[in-house]
């Protein structure tokens, strides 16, 4: 038998075409997700909405003598609902991905434009919040996934802070928590509105708040977190000392804490502890429960002296803390890369030197369904979330007819042997 080795020129032009051909399907649940992230009842819609909001700072135009500008902030976001959907419609998005100068298609549930399902509304409201940089897609796979379990959830482009107009790190540190409530209460408008798509379809009562890295900043932040001394000096920050608005003298500080109507956190990889912007005196402010998860070789935002740091310190809230071994920032938060990046720095923008992204965006949208609907619905979740830390200690038991017995302590909604590699942990407030 002879064979024939094709030459390396054609057989890398082969690979590719058959890379682009995939779909960037931010949908999938895999054979081996844990229970709760499948999909729900609902169908899914998809909008676009343009938000300003008048008269912000704009710390990106400071005059020579320091003077700081207002502007009317632009805020692009993008709502998944329950929605109800026409046969045959089809799933697409046009993105930007980390590498501005291309654009990618993803795929998925939710349907542009289509009519909402009003039947079982008003819905709680999540607001997702991206990192530096990224954008209101970054985080897509979580935001359809909720839609479809009775959700309206609005993810926010940040002015500054995208793939495409990346700017100075000072307007993501100030604006990153305003962006976030002023985008809650803008739905709770737009549900107000009877003219919106958004009419009625708003619990104003049960809002939920997902930030990723900068986003984790802006939710910390805006939940009591209150800004270090040395944090609002530094010279790399927001310029005219901006950042003592987020300190605990400050009447807009105050003001903000008294109207918030968020209930619940999820902080995935929160940046800003690793960096002094909290010490445990100033996360005593949070009173808001929060589920934060994180890998534990985090070299963006740290783990010991990072998320798991607020984690401990935020004493006066019930959290959890789900550890994902050796996985780095991005654990559970991104999308899998789209097809079309092309090169290794743009990949791992979005990539785990370890775990698989869908396998994290999987066990991400397990927990984090559990937890909002505890907090946000009134579910009773508890099974999903009162179990051993260690998920390599559980035992998985059952009889000859497959039936869990009383030795059985493996991790509710997680399969025989993948439970592996994770960890999670419960602090009751006033721990």
């Amino acid at each position: 038998m002879k064979f024939r080795f094709l030459p390396l020129f054609l057989l890398l032009v082969l690979v590719g075409s058959m890379v682009s051909a995939q779909d960037n399907n931010i949908a999938e649940i895999r054979y081996d997700a844990p229970e709760l992230a499948a999909h729900g009842a609902y169908d899914v819609g998809v909008q676009t909405v343009e938000l300003v909001n008048p008269d912000q700072l704009d710390i990106i135009n400071i005059a020579e003598d320091g003077t700081i500008p207002t502007y009317d902030r632009p805020l692009t976001v993008e709502v998944w609902y329950p929605a109800v959907i026409e046969e045959g419609a089809v799933s697409e998005y046009t993105v930007i991905p980390r590498n501005p100068d291309i654009t990618a298609t993803l795929t998925g549930i939710g349907i542009r434009d289509a009519e909402v399902d009003s039947m079982s509304a008003p819905y709680p409201l999540v607001v997702i919040s991206h990192g530096y940089p990224g954008n209101r897609y970054l985080m897509s796979p979580l935001g359809e996934n909720l839609a479809s379990k009775g959700y309206v959830v609005v993810s926010i482009d940040h002015t500054d802070s995208t793939y495409s107009d990346q700017a100075a790190f000072g307007s993501t540190l100030y604006n990153r928590t305003l962006d976030q409530h002023f985008v809650i209460e803008s739905m709770i408008e737009m549900s107000d509105d009877a003219d919106s798509f958004l009419s009625g379809m708003v619990d104003a009562d049960n809002v939920g708040l997902i930030g990723y890295s900068m986003g984790g900043y802006g939710a910390v932040t805006g939940a009591g977190g209150a800004i270090t001394d040395d944090a609002a000096a530094y010279p790399w920050g927001a310029p005219n000392n901006l950042l003592t608005t987020y300190q605990p003298d400050s009447e807009m500080y105050q003001e903000l804490l008294a109207n918030s109507r968020i209930k619940a956190v999820v902080a995935f990889a929160p940046w800003g502890y690793n960096t002094g912007f909290w010490t445990p005196d100033t996360l005593t402010g949070i009173e808001t429960p929060f589920f934060f998860i994180a890998g534990d070789a985090d070299d963006v935002s740290g783990y010991e002296n990072g998320t798991r740091g607020i984690w401990e310190n935020a004493v006066n809230t019930d959290r959890y803390l789900l550890t994902l071994e050796n996985a780095r920032h991005n654990a559970g938060a991104g999308m899998p890369a789209p097809v079309e990046i092309d090169n290794f720095d743009q990949y791992m923008h979005y990539a785990d030197n370890v775990w698989n992204t869908t396998r994290m965006n999987n066990i991400a949208q397990h927990f984090v369904t559990a937890f909002l609907g505890m907090h946000l619905k009134g579910e009773d979740n508890m099974a999903y979330l009162d179990i051993v830390p260690d998920a390599v200690d559980g035992v998985y038991a059952t009889d000859d007819e497959g039936n869990f017995t009383d030795e059985h302590t493996y991790w509710t909604g997680f399969q025989d042997r993948t439970a592996i590699g994770l960890h999670l942990e419960f602090l009751e407030a006033g721990n």
